[in-house]
């Protein structure tokens, strides 16, 4: 809103240009009313990003690619000033400053969260919704996606090359799929607890199958919330 104000764009023309009514770009700016992921991509692709898939941005790249140009008002050309009167001219606002009006209303709403792969390698990033300051109860910094880099978690309908999203855990969740550290390497497996210190992990391509563990061979990493299939 302050940047809006700043770059003398009305929010009706804002609104009227993103096809949205000023009520609602109003309960955007002032944090009432949380955009939607498809209204955020409809928004991005109205202003002139169409050419790239949404996963690809992160905030600073929004900022930088969106062009509100073609919203700036015509500065209409000033009178001549009298006699005893000298005015500054009017120096008209750069299409990077005029894209901060939307990092301001996308930057609460919107997080890139990183793609990690078993190697825990960054591979790709993902725009994922903020909802009450939190993704999916989580706290945005800490939510990553896994790259499931094959078919060992087929049987609970996770296959090679799909996107699941990961919340922080330190602890065994009984029932839960979760991202463990087990022999060097990261992987997804169904927990189950077996007392004693001992945790049953499952698995299985076409049918399931079990390790037994000792909590203390494990590291907890996160619960899986959600799964994005690849086609």
């Amino acid at each position: 809103m302050l940047e809006r104000s700043r770059q003398k764009l009305t929010r009706k023309q804002v609104a009227k240009k993103c096809g949205v009514s000023e009520n609602y770009l109003k309960d955007v700016e002032e944090g009432r009313r949380i955009i939607q992921d498809d209204q955020a991509r409809r928004i991005l692709k109205t202003l002139g990003t169409s050419q790239r898939n949404e996963a690809e941005f992160s905030l600073d790249e929004i900022a930088a690619t969106v062009d509100l140009g073609t919203l700036a008002p015509q500065t209409p050309k000033p009178a001549a000033p009298k006699p005893e009167e000298k005015k500054e001219p009017v120096k008209a606002a750069s299409p990077e400053e005029q894209s901060g009006i939307w990092l301001d209303a996308l930057s609460s709403v919107l997080k890139p969260v990183p793609v990690m792969n078993a190697g825990w390698i960054q591979v790709g990033r993902r725009m994922v919704p903020i909802q009450d300051g939190k993704i999916e109860g989580a706290k945005p910094d800490r939510v990553v996606y896994f790259l499931a880099s094959d078919d060992s978690m087929r049987a609970m309908r996770i296959e090679k090359g799909d996107l699941v999203l990961v919340v922080p855990q330190g602890l065994p969740v009984d029932g839960a799929i979760m991202l463990v550290e087990y022999g060097a390497h990261r992987c997804l497996r169904r927990v189950k607890l077996l007392g004693n210190s001992n945790i049953l992990l499952q698995s299985g391509d076409r049918e399931l199958g079990a390790e037994s563990v000792n909590v203390s061979e494990l590291k907890f990493v996160g619960r899986a919330v959600r799964v994005e299939i690849a086609l």
